[in-house]
């Protein structure tokens, strides 16, 4: 897909944007057969940018035609992580001023999202150590993704009035079972063993073997790569409670799953409606009703733009600004929801997320082309 130019609401067959200066937030670079993606905040834990998802694509996009570059590589600078996601921050401050930048930003980036998907040459994401929101749709979409001891793998966006985007609702709608509606709603941490159960990863391999894999793959092709380094991932938790989640979250509303999981005989269960009950209401239903929408939506395309009309709705809430307030700006971990109840969420407060954006609309779907087979 060509990049669209973010402000014009247009689909992805206008111009491309004017080349992103390089700088050190996104290192690029080709060795041998590989192009390596280095995602270069550490202090920000690698948190992505409008400059960062605007570079990565642009070089995407080159890489794709250039015959010498054969794989793609993306990794995260220091050792806490690949990505905690979106500047979130910046969406606070976006969203107190009633400005664009963030919409801008989403559109940007979905379409990064949707590029990664479709990427006919195999795009190898190492999953180490944190990878959250954002993180993940710049890896969990990729064709090889590739976890470690270290990985901690979320969409956490309830607990800061917000929905799982970057096609989150599309990879979770996907999950087995019910798994994908737990983590939607719970946002809980997954590590190697349940990515791979819940389809968000590929590969394990430990974390002393990262620096001779992402080595090799300049010399070798991936297929060859992997077999030298992929072991058996330690244990999860998730294949053991597939028994109550599978039974709580199929429930028709957010308020039938948090009384099924406090009714639960399971410990893990109870503590799961306890974690729910700190979300924002809205939020959750709005989930809700998002992942079990994606699931008859077909392609990511399509997701993805049913995704930005959710999150530009959030934009203008009350809830996103209150959930990044308390636990990113003050940090007092107190968000004060409005509705603060979840029977005070009406129908009409969820379809407002999911209401046509007219001429702002993603317009993704359009321009998708058939599945390639990468490598």
């Amino acid at each position: 897909m060509t990049p669209a130019d973010g402000s014009t609401g247009q689909p992805a067959t206008t111009p491309p944007a004017a080349p992103v200066p390089a700088d050190a937030s996104v290192l690029l670079r080709t060795e041998g057969r590989a192009a390596y993606i280095v995602l270069n905040r550490p202090r920000a834990l690698n948190a992505l940018t409008h400059p960062m998802v605007r570079r990565i694509d642009q070089a995407l996009a080159a890489w794709a035609k250039d015959p010498a570059v054969e794989t793609v590589v993306l990794t995260g600078a220091g050792e806490r992580g690949l990505c905690a996601g979106g500047d979130i921050r910046a969406i606070y401050d976006d969203a107190r001023t009633g400005g664009t930048a963030s919409a801008d930003f989403w559109r940007d980036e979905y379409r990064l999202n949707a590029r990664i998907a479709r990427y006919p040459k195999p795009y190898v994401a190492v999953m180490d150590g944190i990878v959250m929101g954002g993180g993940v749709g710049v890896s969990a979409h990729g064709s090889v993704r590739v976890v470690t001891e270290r990985s901690r793998i979320a969409m956490p966006e309830t607990g800061i009035g917000f929905v799982p985007d970057v096609g989150g609702t599309y990879l979770l709608g996907l999950a087995p079972g019910e798994l994908g509606t737990h983590l939607a709603l719970t946002g809980q941490q997954l590590g190697a063993r349940d990515a791979l159960l819940c389809g968000l990863a590929d590969h394990f391999v430990p974390s002393d073997s990262l620096p001779r894999l992402v080595a090799d793959l300049a010399s070798d092709p991936v297929r060859e790569v992997l077999a030298r380094y992929v072991a058996e991932a330690p244990p999860g938790v998730l294949g053991d409670q597939r028994e109550w989640i599978d039974a709580c979250y199929p429930a028709g509303s957010v308020e039938e799953i948090v009384d099924r999981l406090a009714g639960h005989g399971a410990q893990a269960a109870k503590e799961a409606a306890e974690t729910l009950h700190t979300k924002s209401p809205t939020a959750l239903k709005v989930t809700l009703s998002a992942l079990r929408r994606a699931r008859q939506l077909g392609p990511l395309e399509r997701v993805l733009e049913q995704e930005y009309r959710v999150s530009c709705a959030a934009l203008g809430s009350a809830d996103l600004v209150e959930g990044i307030r308390a636990q990113v700006v003050d940090k007092d971990r107190d968000p004060h929801w409005s509705p603060a109840r979840l029977a005070d969420v009406t129908g009409d407060d969820v379809a407002r997320y999911f209401a046509p954006l007219g001429a702002r609309e993603l317009a993704l779907a359009a321009d998708r082309s058939p599945q390639e087979v990468p490598w």
